[in-house]
């Protein structure tokens, strides 16, 4: 396992950099910060971002409406995934709405927000059109995978509700639950960035890239992207976190 996991991190660190070597090739080529800035100098205005004295305050605001888009979402979709796949009725109902959800285009979404709600909000609201379909249909597929004769044995032997729950349900969704929150993080990451970009709210990651990207401030544009990246890629890692957390309390019940 060990040497597993030590050849899996060489690979990754490759992995990089090569992409920053490809990265370092094509600045070089086309010697322009208009087009590609060098990997050097754009590390260097991550730094300064960082560093800036609204960085928490642009940074947070999007973090905080990634955490409230995500949240309405989860419960929403774990309560609404439920319903979906106890009820067959109930999940003839909620299919087409999922399916339409997901079919329309973000930046649809986005235009019809922007003329409902201020700016600040739009993203919030993209969030959790993004978002909850995911959670929702990996949840109802979770409890659609139970086994019904496990349940019905369980009925039959007069076992507890919370011993059902626990020990028939929770360990069926919950791989559903983990892989439909990570889908979402992932999805719902990039809807809330572009909502910025478009809504333009006071402060926000997106709204900083736009304002980059109207003066050509090419390496501002991709060191906000690669803060973006390491945001959704913390979030990742908590997201993992709590599997490993829900599995031990899992195994202890």
């Amino acid at each position: 396992m060990k040497r597993f996991i030590t050849k899996k991190r060489i690979l990754n660190i490759v992995s990089i950099f090569i992409l920053l070597a490809i990265w370092k090739i094509l600045a070089v080529y086309f010697h322009s910060d208009f087009i590609i800035p060098h990997p050097e100098d754009t590390f260097l205005t991550a730094i300064r971002l960082l560093t800036d004295k609204d960085f928490l305050i642009v940074a947070g605001s999007t973090v905080l409406r990634g955490v409230i888009g995500f949240v309405v979402s989860f419960f929403l979709g774990l309560g609404t995934g439920i319903l979906a796949g106890i009820s067959p009725g109930f999940n003839a109902f909620i299919t087409p709405l999922l399916v339409t959800v997901r079919s329309v285009p973000v930046i649809s979404l986005i235009l019809l927000a922007l003329i409902w709600f201020d700016p600040g909000t739009v993203p919030v609201f993209i969030a959790l059109l993004t978002m909850f379909p995911f959670i929702c249909t990996n949840v109802s597929d979770g409890i659609r995978s139970v086994d019904p004769g496990l349940v019905e044995m369980a009925v039959f032997y007069k076992v507890n509700k919370r011993r059902i729950i626990t020990g028939v349900y929770l360990p069926a969704i919950v791989p559903f639950i983990i892989s439909g929150a990570s889908s979402a993080m992932g999805i719902g990451w990039r809807a809330i960035i572009i909502g910025e970009v478009l809504s333009q709210p006071v402060y926000g990651i997106g709204t900083r890239m736009q304002v980059a990207q109207t003066f050509l401030n090419v390496d501002a544009v991709i060191a906000w992207t690669l803060i973006a990246i390491l945001i959704s890629f913390v979030f990742e890692k908590m997201i993992r976190w709590g599997e490993r957390k829900i599995e031990k309390w899992r195994v202890g019940t």
